[in-house]
């Protein structure tokens, strides 16, 4: 068996903490199965945000008549531009596995791991321990126990971004961010779009009011059914069919060339086995964390989508800072998540950060609001940006900022003030109002939602 100083499970965030104990001269081992860089690098976030920028430029050209330009979309490469994106991706997934095999204190298992005990892996066909273990396995789709969809030809979110031919008509049970981002995608280069999600608006996580705003716009571009739950699904030849039943009763049938599965994503801690290495677990299946991400086992530590604070790739980046802290320098330092912030890239893009008024009124909590549309701002109007607003959640009583949820053009970019006003400022609404904001920009909308909380 070899022993290791540090033994990293997961090449995701991970392959930082790896690369990192290298670096400090530790002997590191880094288990990871697939491709280095995990589901953000390989089949998450930076292939979709970058295939959905393609989506972003079709749609700008599609609406140019707006504004007075005469412009057409002449053709859509959908092959060449699946590719070109997935060649990007792979180039940079071999470019961080040469890194790690360059370093001399770091071995790199591409193999299938399990726990057999304390800090105890099975890998391949060898065992290998570590005096302290950093859990980073992340996570995977779910397959919803539909009848029928194992005889069928379903895609995940990894599968839909590397298609090589474009669908017809996709039809997409499920209503999160996944299923709305990748409707976009699809429904912006011309498939035919249907969603089919089992709460009664899409993006049911965020605020309501933000998530009414963003199904309106969703059924002007898709067929959509809220309230609905995929029982059935059949296929013949190229033809998938999906039946679904309604919050009364009420049946539809949705029929397409292809069907994307998008309701969430589970841990992959069953795989691993996390059990045998004595690391409880929630309801839920990740991993169960205290404030300094250890576990229940002594020296293991857990970080990322595999532990379940926040499903983000910043959100296991700086669990990554914290882990390097507590683990590989000693320390023992509480993370700070008061400025996690999110965002989903559709269009409209929706961004937020902390609590939603719903939240606020379960707890009881009194609060303010303050909001402003995109059209009462010049740049709002000059895009002709009907459906955008920002809401703002204070405190009434000393201005703490409590919520921010904006749903509209560069909302991933416009709620970056209020992060840092979080993270730096006092975290108040003065933060903001007493900000010089340039004058025209579209960050005004920002600062009259705040200044509409005063």
């Amino acid at each position: 068996m070899e022993d290791f100083d540090i033994v990293v499970i997961g090449g995701g965030t991970g392959n930082k903490v790896a690369r990192a104990g290298a670096e400090r001269g530790l002997d590191v081992a880094l288990v990871e199965r697939g491709p280095i860089g995990g589901t953000c690098v390989n089949r998450g976030c930076n292939p979709s945000k970058t295939l959905i920028h393609r989506a972003d430029v079709a749609e700008t050209i599609a609406r140019a008549d707006e504004f007075g330009i005469d412009a057409e979309t002449i053709g859509i490469d959908f092959r060449g531009i699946v590719r070109e994106v997935t060649e990007t991706v792979d180039g940079k997934a071999e470019q961080m596995e040469q890194t790690i095999r360059d370093h001399d204190n770091l071995v790199l298992y591409q193999k299938e791991a399990q726990f057999v005990d304390d800090r105890t892996l099975e890998v391949g066909d060898e065992r290998i321990r570590g005096e302290k273990v950093v859990v980073a396995g992340g996570a995977r789709p779910v397959v919803p126990p539909i009848d029928g969809l194992d005889d069928v030809d379903f895609l995940t979110s990894k599968d839909a971004l590397r298609l090589d031919r474009q669908p017809e008509h996709l039809v997409v049970v499920g209503g999160g961010y996944i299923a709305a981002e990748l409707g976009y995608f699809y429904e912006a280069l011309g498939t035919s779009v249907t969603i089919i999600g089992r709460s009664d608006v899409l993006l049911s996580n965020e605020d309501r009011e933000i998530a009414e705003t963003f199904t309106d716009v969703a059924r002007r571009r898709h067929d959509v059914y809220t309230g609905h739950e995929a029982t059935a699904v059949s296929q013949e030849d190229d033809r998938i069919s999906v039946t679904a039943e309604g919050d009364h009763g009420e049946e539809v049938s949705v029929t397409g060339d292809a069907l994307l599965v998008a309701v969430g994503r589970r841990p992959n801690t069953d795989s691993l086995g996390v059990e045998a290495g004595k690391i409880d677990t929630d309801e839920q299946g990740f991993i169960a964390t205290n404030e300094y991400l250890e576990t229940s086992a002594e020296n293991v530590w857990a970080q990322g989508d595999i532990a379940g604070n926040y499903q983000f790739k910043h959100a296991a980046d700086q669990e990554a800072k914290y882990i390097e802290k507590n683990v590989l320098d000693g320390e023992r330092e509480a993370v700070d998540y008061s400025s996690m912030g999110h965002a989903i890239f559709t269009s409209p893009q929706v961004a937020a950060t902390g609590k939603t008024e719903e939240e606020l009124r379960e707890a009881g909590r009194e609060y303010v609001v303050g909001h402003c549309a995109y059209e009462d701002t010049v740049m709002g109007k000059a895009q002709k940006e009907r459906d955008g607003f920002v809401k703002v959640l204070a405190a009434p009583d000393d201005g703490d900022i409590l919520g921010c949820h904006i749903v509209g053009s560069d909302a991933s970019t416009l709620v970056h003030e209020v992060l840092l006003a979080l993270a730096s400022g006092s975290g108040t609404i003065s933060d903001v109002t007493d900000t010089i904001h340039i004058h025209p920009a579209l960050s005004k909308v920002v600062l009259k939602a705040f200044e509409d909380v005063e």
